[in-house]
């Protein structure tokens, strides 16, 4: 438990240097064109990247970043490691004032300690895609050249938009692009909802057991207990798929019914009864130290041997929570029936109990559809476009246009599309330490999954990055306000208007970006609106070897310090 909380200090540190060492993200712009200065706009940003917490409901990319590494080689030496080579790489980025990702140094130092420790365990020939999930990976390095891009490339449509003389023109190519949002973001919605349904149902692990026994029968086609194996898979999977095709269109229907009304009729239909016994068996066995005991089979033969006779044992747990499920017996009968099955530990029966007299399926389903709804982000966007609207109606139609009118109302709307990109900064980049956390405390056992994740992991992260960016990183602040392109207040407004739609478009698929590498292609986009020569090309060259060395040179640094670990803890 020891390790556990240095951990969880050490990741909540990380979090604080990267609220410091982003900072610049969130507030060159509006720094370098005077809007705010710079201790009102550390405030100023510190203060929205602590409202993302009431924004950002389904932690997508936290989740992301927890199944960066498979499971089996999540061990907690593994993820100290990744962190202290991420702490490393950030303070020393910091010091010369180079604008690298926080996310891909976490990223990078979480992959390179697992392969570590999986090639001196394993063996040097253990393949990587064992160890790492390739497709979040190659998804992350993707995402390095094409988050600036997007951002680019939003911020040039936002800044040639904004120039146009026509104010009606420019409304309805306002309205249309904020309608294609509408629908994109309801895309994402519907997909994420979709996604949550499989999990709940199993199906999603359902469907991993049926394809891994099928890999192994096709290796060892005679083996009779892979092929029962592949039979339970089967028809556990064959059990599932009903319900969610019966559940799906409710869920399709969402806008018009809620998670609420969704959940009292799925239940009521008796379409989560398959269910329910088996998320309650989970509860009531990870209660009784089963995930602890699952978090030591990794290294130790002796426990691992342990718990598969658990595993199997506790299976039979589901006969007596069936009784229970249908009110056929008590809370306190039920425990004296999983007693007899496997020992419930005298330290753990209270807790045991608690999760039996809690227990409500409903209650959880409709807690699963809720944290996809992306309402709030929805139509925030949409009232950011009606706010535009309505301000250029004011300075260009209402009262007489002058140049210094103008000018004062992009100082103005600057405040707004900073806050905005701070929101997207604390919700994308506060969510990479919970990642780290959640899987800290999966490997450690206190959890069964990352859905299960605690409050305080989000409460503390939101805090701990607000905290960081009140202190500042002036070095980066000067790279980004001024060494890449001199910045106006309108070109402030679309570089970080465009850097905040990237960062909420990402965040919805679960994409963990650098929000570094976002605000810079914005910035090179707004420049690159007036003259391509109005960019200086050479810092970011430079900046662009600082990306694309980060994952690499953080997963290199975090294998030596798991290697000097295990030495030490020889």
């Amino acid at each position: 438990m020891t390790l556990v909380i240095i951990i969880i200090a050490l990741a909540l540190i990380f979090d604080y240097i990267n609220g410091f060492h982003d900072a610049a993200n969130s507030i060159a712009t509006v720094v370098s064109t005077k809007v705010l200065t710079p201790f009102q706009a550390v405030v100023w940003a510190a203060f929205f990247n602590c409202v993302a917490f009431f924004i950002f409901k389904d932690h997508a990319v936290a989740n992301t970043i927890s199944k960066t590494v498979n499971k089996e080689f999540i061990t907690l030496p593994v993820i100290l490691s990744g962190l202290i080579a991420a702490i490393f790489w950030n303070l020393l980025t910091w010091w010369y004032g180079i604008p690298s990702s926080s996310s891909h140094t976490l990223i990078g130092g979480f992959a390179g300690a697992a392969i570590a420790h999986a090639m001196m365990t394993k063996g040097v020939n253990i393949s990587w895609g064992k160890v790492v999930e390739s497709d979040i990976i190659l998804s992350t390095v993707l995402f390095i050249f094409l988050a600036p891009i997007i951002g680019m490339g939003i911020s040039i449509f936002i800044s040639i938009v904004t120039i146009m003389r026509n104010v009606w023109a420019r409304m309805a190519i306002i309205a249309a692009a904020t309608v294609l949002t509408f629908f994109v973001f309801d895309r994402f919605e519907s997909n994420k909802m979709t996604e949550n349904l499989q999990k709940f149902l199993k199906i999603d692990k359902y469907k991993k057991e049926v394809n891994d026994t099928k890999e192994k029968l096709a290796v060892a086609p005679n083996d009779t207990t892979l092929q029962k194996a592949a039979a339970i898979a089967n028809e556990k999977l064959t059990k599932a798929l009903p319900n969610y095709e019966k559940i799906k269109p409710l869920i399709d229907d969402y806008d018009n019914l809620g998670a609420t009304a969704i959940a009292k009729q799925t239940y009521a239909q008796g379409w989560l009864k398959d269910i329910e016994a088996s998320r309650l068996k989970d509860d009531v066995r990870n209660s009784n130290g089963f995930l602890i005991l699952e978090a030591g089979s990794v290294e130790n033969d002796s426990v691992k041997t342990i718990y598969s006779k658990a595993k199997d044992i506790t299976e039979k747990y589901k006969e007596p929570i069936k009784l229970f499920c249908k009110k056929e017996i008590n809370a306190d009968s039920l425990l004296v029936l999983i007693n007899n099955i496997y020992p419930v530990a005298p330290e753990n029966k209270a807790k045991v109990l608690k999760k039996i007299t809690d227990f409500s399926i409903e209650k959880a389903f409709e807690k699963d559809i809720e944290k996809a709804d992306n309402s709030t982000i929805v139509w925030g966007i949409v009232f950011t476009a009606l706010l535009f609207c309505l301000v250029y109606l004011y300075v260009e139609k209402i009262r007489t246009p002058t140049a210094y009118k103008v000018a004062n109302m992009f100082k103005k709307l600057q405040l707004f599309s900073s806050a905005a990109f701070s929101i997207g900064h604390g919700g994308n980049d506060a969510q990479k330490v919970m990642g780290i956390i959640g899987a800290a405390l999966i490997a450690s056992g206190n959890i069964q999954n990352f859905s299960d994740l605690p409050n305080w992991v989000p409460i503390s992260c939101y805090l701990a990055i607000g905290l960081g960016t009140m202190s500042g990183g002036w070095k980066i602040v000067k790279t980004m306000g001024t060494k890449i392109t001199k910045v106006t207040p309108l070109e402030g407004v679309a570089a970080e208007t465009a850097g905040a739609f990237t960062l909420f478009f990402t965040g919805q698929m679960g994409i963990p970006v650098s929000t570094t590498h976002t605000i810079t292609g914005s910035i090179i986009g707004v420049g690159a609106t007036k003259r391509l020569s109005a960019v200086r090309w050479g810092v970011t060259i430079n900046l662009l070897w600082a990306w694309i060395l980060t994952i690499p040179v953080s997963g290199l640094l975090a294998a030596l310090v798991y290697y000097i670990t295990t030495l030490f803890s020889k």
